[in-house]
């Protein structure tokens, strides 16, 4: 700003230019310290009105200002707060969605040791051939079927693309399709209904009813929409009458005793099923060929290795089974000796058939020993041995 000191040392040929410029009248008549005066007096005049200009501005862009604050404000308000703890546990919660998705996963389970989670090793089951896509169904009694499969990582990939947009909300189930083969052209396959699965498991009981019946069983993946993707196909079976076979354990152990049974009431023998993933399952299972009686129990070229020397030998015996239901509180006897019931009042007995005719009796009393029933089978065996045929090795 001037000043009065820095005008002193001006002459006053240079303080008349500076006031000609200011706009002021009459310098040229003016001696140097009123030249002096009336230069201060204007600049601060001056210098006045330019800050009362600034202090306009100012006042004019407050209101835009707050305008800008209030649109800040109401925006902040409008956009909900983002909870850290709360974003973690959705995408942990979509993870485990997708985890349970994924049925080529393995088995895992966490255990806690001194109050740590520890990793668990997953339970050891004979595997399966890796890489290979089968459902496999076997027949665990009247009203149970027992589902095992395996699923590549690749197929479940390919389910993914092929349901697209869908596959947010897509399962894994179990598809339990009931055969009706009496059709004049071809089984029609009937959908029964869907069994919503998950991860790491490899196999799945199936209840029916109303056996027999025929049924077929399909592994896939089903949208909300009822989009339905196959990944693969079970053999069919049928299951049996009930009573008329004792309950097969769960266990493989059980199964490897009676796999003939189980591989036949499994639909093994008919021939869609000959070369289908049931034998592959049996042979694996059990570490044993699932082929012809002589092929399976000492390999090809048997037939002609048994043949030779006289120590060939051949037994064929038969046995029966007796089976029934009553009232669980009755006393039942077969030819005067008790029979055990079950609690739901059904028995079982295995006797020997001797090769005769024989008459059994098999009574049952109410527990009152009011009411008394009798029922006789008669059987007879009749058994006839074939002279041997022998072929020369020419042959």
């Amino acid at each position: 700003m001037t000043t009065a000191s820095a005008l002193k040392d001006r002459t006053v040929k240079d303080l008349a230019k500076m006031a000609k410029k200011m706009g002021i009248s009459g310098c040229t008549s003016m001696r140097k310290d009123e030249l002096i005066k009336t230069l201060v007096r204007e600049a601060k005049k001056k210098s006045r009105k330019a800050t009362a200009k600034a202090a306009t501005r100012t006042t004019k862009k407050k209101p835009a200002t707050k305008k800008v604050a209030a649109r800040t404000t109401k925006a902040a308000a409008a956009k909900p707060k983002t909870n850290p703890t709360v974003s973690r546990k959705i995408q942990k919660a979509n993870a485990n969605r997708e985890t349970r998705k994924d049925l080529s996963r393995p088995f895992q389970t966490k255990a806690r040791k001194n109050g740590e989670a520890v990793k668990r090793k997953p339970v050891k089951r004979p595997k399966l051939q890796l890489g290979k896509d089968r459902i496999v169904v076997l027949v665990r009694g009247p009203y149970w079927l027992h589902a095992i499969w395996e699923v590549s990582r690749q197929s479940v990939m390919r389910a993914q693309a092929a349901m697209a947009e869908h596959w947010h909300t897509a399962k894994p189930v179990l598809r339990l399709c009931e055969i009706d083969k009496s059709a004049t052209t071809s089984a029609a396959e009937t959908v029964i209904r869907d069994i919503e699965i998950h991860s790491g498991v490899k196999n799945w009981y199936i209840d029916v009813n109303d056996p027999p019946k025929s049924y077929r069983v399909l592994l896939g993946y089903k949208a909300a929409n009822g989009k339905f993707h196959a990944l693969s196909r079970s053999n069919a079976v049928t299951t049996p009458k009930p009573g008329s076979c004792d309950a097969i354990d769960e266990n493989w152990s059980d199964v490897a005793e009676d796999y003939d049974r189980v591989f036949a009431m499994s639909g093994g023998y008919e021939e869609e099923n000959a070369a289908s993933d049931l034998r592959e399952l049996f042979e694996e299972r059990l570490r044993r060929p699932m082929g012809e009686p002589m092929v399976t129990r000492f390999g090809n070229g048997a037939e002609r290795a048994l043949g030779q020397g006289s120590n060939f030998a051949f037994e064929v015996d038969a046995e029966m089974i007796i089976y029934g239901a009553t009232n669980p509180d009755a006393h039942v006897s077969l030819t005067n000796e008790p029979v055990k019931l079950r609690p739901d009042g059904t028995f079982t007995v295995r006797l020997a058939m001797p090769d005769r005719r024989q008459v059994l009796p098999v009574v049952a009393s109410s527990a009152d020993g009011v009411e008394q029933r009798t029922v006789v089978l008669a059987i007879e065996r009749n058994t006839k041995i074939m002279e041997p045929m022998l072929r020369d090795s020419a042959d």
